[in-house]
């Protein structure tokens, strides 16, 4: 079968590789309709080795190279022994977190921060492929009819979605969502289907500002216009907004989201970063405020965000910048996404 292989920083291959052998028992066997590139993904490309492993990884025994892919969707068309939560001819959006089941915080079900982590697709071969192997547990059937391209988009969505439960109620409260790529723009869209009175979007790119108006932000703010923690004070008369969400990954950002908050109020830190940010801790102990850490989803999170789709408070299409197959993924899609950047959401990929 074609897959999209990494090899090293800015060194993704299109090669003929075998398909996956049939299941393990546990496992399912899918036939991937579409997976789109994350950002994890980008930064892999780009400054990689992060999370992927240069040594065979504890749970999995995966190393680079492998296939990229975590944010996808498909149709189930085997099943390993023992399998009874998944049927063949199910149409699936599997979870990415591959987890061990046994250490503390697999026991909590917090499995997403398992000891032993492995992202399908980062530290397991993933579905930039015709066809993966991944343990049937983490697989979300979709309803008959859900639409396949929006399934894609389900994970990363997730992401969104569970960073909005962490903050607990949003119900009349004010938003700063800090960035206006797929993770926050889906983290709008969730604030605001949780009951968020206003939400604050951040960004500096003047098609993501369109974007996060349509997926539902009540206001813009761009730094390089304002000074947005003075603007936030202005807009709450002085306080400071009462959550925000950190869904860019810079060490400019991440103390951006502890500033624009109120005395008490709640910083959740999504981003994924490649460079430590430099920040003054008294900002925390002489004020209340809280730092919520989040790293992506559990299973619950893909039945919430699949509701919220099919009632229509959560919109895919809006999100999806691009549609491509697997032989240009370089060119069309890694490749667009880091020179033109600011004109793109998701790009996602078919195999077929």
């Amino acid at each position: 079968m074609k897959a999209a292989k990494w090899y090293g920083k800015k060194d993704i291959r299109i090669e003929e590789i075998a398909t996956p052998p049939a299941p393990r028992p546990g496992e399912v066997q899918i036939k991937v309709a579409w997976c789109g590139i994350c950002g994890s993904d980008l930064h892999e490309y780009l400054a990689g080795p992060i999370f992927i492993p240069t040594e065979p990884h504890p749970l999995t025994g995966a190393k680079a190279p492998l296939v990229l892919g975590h944010e996808f969707s498909g149709e189930v068309v085997a099943v390993g022994d023992g399998v009874q939560t998944v049927k063949v001819g199910d149409y699936v959006a599997p979870d990415a977190c591959q987890h061990c089941g046994v250490c503390v915080t697999c026991r909590e079900g917090r499995y997403n921060v398992c000891e032993k982590l492995a992202f399908t697709g980062l530290m397991a071969d993933g579905a930039f492929a015709e066809y993966v192997n991944v343990p049937a547990e983490l697989c979300y059937v979709l309803p008959k009819g859900f639409d396949l391209e929006a399934a894609s988009l389900i994970e990363p969505l997730a992401t969104g979605f569970k960073a909005v439960r962490l903050a607990d109620s949003l119900l009349g409260q004010t938003v700063v969502v800090l960035g206006a790529g797929t993770i926050g723009l889906g983290t709008i869209m969730c604030a605001k289907a949780a009951g968020a009175s206003t939400v604050i979007s951040v960004e500096t790119a003047a098609a993501r500002k369109e974007l996060a108006k349509e997926c539902g932000a009540d206001i813009i703010l761009d730094p390089k216009e304002c000074d947005i923690v003075a603007e936030v004070k202005k807009l709450t008369n002085g306080s400071g907004a009462d959550v925000s969400f950190e869904c860019v990954g810079h060490k400019d950002t991440a103390p951006l989201a502890v500033d624009v908050i109120r005395n008490h109020g709640k910083a959740v830190v999504v981003g994924i970063f490649e460079e430590p940010s430099s920040f003054n801790f008294f900002s925390l102990s002489g004020t209340d405020k809280i730092v919520i850490g989040t790293l992506a989803y559990t299973i619950d999170d893909f039945q919430g965000v699949a509701n919220l789709l099919a009632s229509g408070q959560l919109q895919a299409s809006p999100l999806i910048t691009g549609k491509i197959k697997l032989d240009d993924i370089v060119e069309k899609g890694f490749e667009e996404l880091v020179n033109n950047k600011a004109t793109n959401i998701k790009i996602i990929v078919s195999p077929n």
